[in-house]
């Protein structure tokens, strides 16, 4: 079994597995952006630990027509939620796509046991993300 497909086996919620795997990984896609609207807060002990308050952005159609909603972001920082989930006991690795790098948008490479909201920087000039854009890639670390 290749690393792909173990990758697949492991993950739930794949949009379209035909685009999404490829020899490097499987990507991971946008369900799902959130604004970071009020601070968190963390502590050395864990009692005071605060949630940040976040409120989901709102997503548009360009065309009427359209089957997929887009979000126009402007230059800042925002949580992203896949629609892909994942729990497994071995991480994984999940960095930013070569194609949100090069629009100036990056996101943290972290190991993953399984996928939460992660934090998304936008350029000043803003990034504009469609619905179930492939954001970032899964690989496993073998």
């Amino acid at each position: 079994m290749s690393d792909v497909d173990d990758l697949t086996e492991r993950v739930e919620g794949i949009v379209h597995e035909e685009t999404q795997r490829h020899e490097a990984g499987l990507d991971l896609t946008v369900a799902a952006i959130y604004d970071v609207d009020g601070s968190g807060a963390i502590d050395f002990g864990g009692d005071e630990l605060d949630a940040a308050v976040t409120s989901p952005r709102a997503s548009n159609l360009r065309h009427p027509d359209d089957d997929y909603e887009w979000w126009e972001l402007p230059g800042g920082t925002y949580l992203v939620e896949y629609n892909e989930t994942l729990s497994t006991d071995e991480p994984l690795l999940c960095q930013p796509r070569s194609e949100l790098l090069e629009r100036g948008g990056v996101h943290p490479t972290l190991f993953v046991s399984e996928l939460g909201r992660v934090p998304l920087s936008v350029p000043p000039a803003g990034l504009d993300l469609k619905e179930n854009a492939r954001v970032s890639t899964l690989r496993s670390v073998r």
